[in-house]
């Protein structure tokens, strides 16, 4: 989980810094390279579709979009952790 959240602040951090001279191709590579290594650690998450879309569009994806995303999907998991352990043991 952490190294997902670092590699999702690397991410947001490194087209922050790009800006406007990274929009064409590094931004997308950065977005592609993320996208495949957040579904390698955390798996499929419905979540990361959108991401992944807004991270498309100029002057938005200049906010913290991967990290917004990565840090959702751990709060989801483990409320739904919780949620089954809490069954479990009734």
């Amino acid at each position: 989980m952490l190294l997902a959240l670092g590699i999702a602040i690397a991410a947001d951090g490194l087209q922050l810094l790009l800006g406007p001279l990274g929009w064409a191709l590094p931004d997308q590579v950065i977005d592609l390279v993320t996208m495949i290594l957040m579904m390698k650690i955390l798996g499929f998450h419905i979540l990361l579709l959108p991401t992944f879309a807004i991270e498309l569009v100029p002057v938005v994806e200049d906010l913290p979009t991967w990290t917004a995303c990565v840090a959702a999907v751990i709060a989801l998991r483990k409320r739904g952790q919780r949620t089954v352990s809490t069954v479990n043991s009734d």
